[in-house]
């Protein structure tokens, strides 16, 4: 069934529809109804404004295009699955939270609490805005994205993200199986915690990155404005510009041109600094 040009504000709307087809519509009014697709099935959502909380709950093959998730629809998907959503803005407060097999492509994310404990996430081409993104979820992909927030990619588990932008504070906490390629990353106290996070031709900006990590590799990549690098980590890295300061590295070899003051005060730090010469 398709619907064009109307406007729904009333409680569970569509509840337990299935192939519907909605266009050019409206979810708004005095009755502020909420959860206005709970339990659907196969529906496809073009050019429509969403200003109702809770739209999509326990959906299974949703597509969302050229729409507008407000910042009053709040925790708009939940537990739902098969998951298209293309040029559209996402708004509200916790907009994704526990959904499986989603794409986003080219879309616009300002959403505190974004993506929480969702499985097989895609994202690409889209900037985003949060705090906490992506916390506990599995499976990530993001490519051509930027991001700023803070608290991003804890333990989020087996991800992908190549050629981004990511400034954040905090990333990458207590994330295990990550490989993070020619990006930028810009922010305090990167990767703590970590569990075999890779990063291939990146830069990384900020103080104190990569304290306490486990199989932390890093393949050809620049370090600004970085101290007090690597404090107690197991590591292996070729880094090509020099580094303010590293502190007691526990495990590993660090190659680099250059480090302004090296700090070893823990007995345990047995990590092996090289310097290169070309």
């Amino acid at each position: 069934m398709k619907i064009e040009n109307k406007s729904f504000d009333e409680e569970r709307a569509f509840y337990g529809e299935r192939q519907l087809i909605i266009e050019h519509c409206q979810f708004d009014g005095p009755q502020d109804g909420e959860s206005a697709f709970k339990e659907c099935e196969d529906i496809q959502v073009y050019s429509t404004y969403l200003n109702l909380r809770y739209p999509f709950w326990h959906d299974h093959g949703l597509k969302i295009i050229s729409s507008d998730m407000t910042e009053n629809c709040r925790a708009a998907l939940w537990y739902s699955d098969h998951i298209e959503i293309k040029d559209t803005k996402m708004h509200g407060i916790k907009a994704l939270r526990e959904c499986d097999d989603i794409l986003i492509k080219n879309c616009s994310i300002d959403s505190p609490e974004f993506g929480w404990m969702s499985h097989n996430v895609y994202i690409q081409d889209t900037k985003a805005i949060s705090e906490y993104f992506l916390m506990r979820a599995s499976n990530i992909n993001l490519k051509n994205t930027q991001f700023k927030g803070k608290y991003s990619f804890q333990y989020v588990k087996n991800g992908l993200i190549d050629h981004c932008e990511l400034d954040t504070k905090d990333a990458f906490w207590h994330s295990e199986d990550i490989w993070v390629k020619d990006c930028v990353l810009k922010g305090e106290y990167l990767g703590w915690y970590s569990k075999n996070l890779v990063l291939e031709n990146c830069t990384i900006i900020g103080t104190q990155p990569f304290c306490y990590c486990e199989g932390l590799r890093l393949i050809n990549c620049k370090m600004i404005d970085t101290d007090l690098a690597f404090e107690r980590s197991q590591v292996n890295a070729t880094i090509t510009t020099p580094v303010i300061s590293i502190k007691n590295p526990y495990q590993g070899r660090i190659v680099v041109p250059g480090v302004k003051e090296l700090i070893l005060d823990d007995p345990n730090a047995k990590g092996e600094i090289v310097y290169a010469t070309n």
